[in-house]
């Protein structure tokens, strides 16, 4: 049964209201799927920011409501970008608009680009299930993209600012992981930091 009516239009964010299965949605687009535990590459170089990054999060957290996605953003996730953008030079495209087709169609959040690497990231209010829906859709447009470099493996992550989880494409295998894997902010800072630092490198 078909969950995409080909005559209709689609923005990344309609995949995530629709509330589709990150599974059917794949398998829709003629990709595997998986959920695994994502043994992503880490960054063994010096982070020389994240103790004081962990420890300026900590100290403002009592005293902030991070009920709206736009709190999360500036408190939890903007302090990340930042610091990602000191280790790694990378150019940063915020809420950045890219057209497929009428079925792959809308905003990255974060679409970070370092020389011929590409990173996604999905910042959601709540609802990580759902939000890694939209990030496959994402990512399955990056893939297919005509202004993508020839990167064999594509990394995204989706977000609700205290807790991270990542995905991988692979390209040739047309193969979309859910990583099991969560990461807390701000006890799960460094490997987290070391993860996506890694994959613009």
């Amino acid at each position: 049964m078909k969950i995409i009516d080909q005559t209709q239009s689609y923005t990344f964010s309609k995949y995530f209201d629709m509330k589709i299965e990150v599974r059917d949605l794949a398998e829709e687009f003629g990709y595997n799927f998986s959920r695994n535990e994502l043994n992503l590459p880490q960054f063994q170089g010096e982070l020389n920011r994240i103790n004081d990054t962990k420890e300026r999060i900590k100290e403002i957290l009592p005293y902030v409501s991070l009920n709206s996605e736009t709190a999360r953003r500036e408190m939890l996730i903007s302090p990340i970008i930042f610091d990602l953008i000191h280790y790694t030079k990378s150019e940063v495209r915020i809420e950045y608009s890219v057209k497929v087709n009428e079925q792959l169609q809308g905003y990255f959040d974060y679409l970070i680009e370092k020389e011929k690497q590409l990173l996604v990231i999905e910042a959601k209010k709540a609802d990580l299930d759902y939000g890694f829906t939209q990030l496959t859709s994402q990512l399955i447009a990056l893939d297919q993209w005509e202004k993508m470099s020839s990167q064999e493996i594509l990394i995204g992550a989706v977000t609700t600012g205290n807790i991270w989880q990542f995905g991988r494409l692979n390209r040739q295998k047309k193969h979309i992981e859910q990583g099991l894997n969560l990461y807390r902010v701000p006890d799960d800072l460094e490997p987290l930091m070391r993860i996506l630092v890694q994959s613009l490198i």
